[in-house]
């Protein structure tokens, strides 16, 4: 009994140790500069991909995705030395996402702060990429991603349970817009006008996300890894639906709306 009660006292004095330094982490000034300036530059990014996917929308070639949109910025005059301030911003949001991963006390936010971490550092690393010309589409990326997944052991499983996982955050995301529970990623009350924004946002990413999932899934069913699409592929197929160029339209737009709520969220986000 001393023995078990003396083990618990060091892993609770560990989990302590642990919270402290990501408490001291995201507190940095450094840090919460960091990620304020990621959620302004994933803005920006979501600003360019909804005029990526307005090209889609009426049959122009474009890549609608982040890779795409950080190829557009990379076209620029200064654009190295623009990737290199958003491999940084990204960066430093994914270390913030990570203090808040170890000093979150339920399982459910450490995993959602875990997995935006793992977003923003695949977001840094495109950027890395393309300024070292090894840069590939979305599309591509989801296409080689899947194929790797479908030769594991029950890989076309794992395929369509991330297929389903995908869906699953697509919905949450049209409810968590529909319901406005955006709000409490703010720290102070928001105007009305970043309110719709968020609302349309992330009620679009929803969307989008849902049809990326059903693609991973029916990769999995088919056994055929170039179903999966990621954000490009899965626009470029809604066009060809009925009414899809609408439906893009309005999914592009609700792009844009995300990229001006994340302007906002940048002045006030809870750091």
């Amino acid at each position: 009994m001393a023995t078990s009660a003396k083990a618990t006292g060091r892993a609770h004095g560990v989990a302590g140790l642990f919270s402290r330094a990501a408490g001291d982490a995201t507190d940095n000034r450094v840090v919460d500069a960091g990620a304020r300036a990621g959620y302004a530059v994933n803005g920006v990014l979501h600003l360019l991909i909804a005029w990526l996917g307005l090209q889609v929308a009426f049959g122009r070639a474009a890549k609608a995705d982040p890779s795409g949109a950080m190829a557009l910025v990379s076209a620029t005059p200064l654009g190295m030395v623009i990737l290199v301030a958003i491999v940084v911003a990204f960066v430093l949001l994914a270390v913030w996402q990570v203090g808040e991963c170890l000093r979150a006390h339920d399982t459910k936010d450490r995993v959602k702060a875990g997995a935006k971490a793992v977003v923003y550092l695949v977001l840094a690393w495109g950027a890395i990429s393309l300024m070292m010309g090894s840069a590939k589409s979305g599309q591509t990326q989801a296409k080689d991603a899947t194929a790797v997944i479908m030769d594991l052991p029950f890989g076309q499983v794992l395929v369509i349970a991330a297929g389903l996982a995908v869906v699953a955050i697509g919905g949450y995301h049209i409810y968590k817009g529909w319901t406005e529970r955006f709000r409490n990623d703010l720290a102070s009350s928001p105007s009305r006008m970043t309110v719709i924004a968020g609302k349309l946002g992330y009620i679009a990413r929803g969307i989008a996300l849902i049809a990326v999932g059903v693609g991973l899934m029916t990769a999995g069913f088919t056994h055929q890894a170039s179903k999966s699409k990621g954000l490009d592929g899965a626009l470029h197929q809604m066009v060809s639906l009925p009414l899809g160029q609408v439906v893009v339209t309005v999914v592009s737009a609700g792009f844009a709306c995300f990229g001006l709520y994340l302007f906002s969220r940048a002045r006030r986000a809870r750091t």
